[in-house]
Formats: structure tokens, C-alpha cells, sequence
């Protein structure tokens, strides 16, 4: 028997694709899935930093400044 351990995401259809290789060929084997959620934690995280950043901007209002024109490159191709 053989333990493989990935960490994948599940897209907005609510389907796991999974493309494992196996060493083995040409025969039949049975397949274990178990599913857990990754906390934020296990994702490097800080405990609370959500909780504590999103909407604590308490400052003056962001505005975004007036963009400038960008130069005109020679093209490549």
C-alpha cells in the first residue's frame, strides 16, 4: 500500500480534479479519498489576521490618482 498526500483546490463548479501518478501499470487498484478542508492556519496564516484586517482601514478614504500616459514601446514582433 501507498500514501499519497497532495493539496489541490476546488474551482467554483464544486469539482476536485485530481491527476496522480502511480508506478504501477496495467492492473487494478482501489482508491481511498479523504476530504478536509486546509484552515488558514495550514495555509501560513496568523490566527485572527482575517478577523483583524479585513475593513480595519480606519484612515482617510484611498483614492486612486490620476494615471499618466505610458510610453509607446517598439513592438517586439
Amino acid at each position: 500500500m501507498q500514501s499519497i498526500n497532495i493539496r489541490s483546490h476546488v474551482g467554483a463548479d464544486g469539482i476536485l480534479h485530481l491527476d496522480i501518478p502511480v508506478e504501477m501499470t496495467n492492473t487494478e487498484i482501489e482508491v481511498t479519498v479523504t476530504i478536509q478542508e486546509v484552515s488558514p492556519q495550514k495555509r501560513g496564516w496568523m490566527p485572527g489576521f482575517f478577523e483583524e484586517v479585513i475593513g480595519g482601514w480606519v484612515g482617510e478614504p484611498l483614492e486612486r490618482t490620476q494615471q499618466e500616459e505610458y510610453d509607446n514601446r517598439e513592438q517586439i514582433f
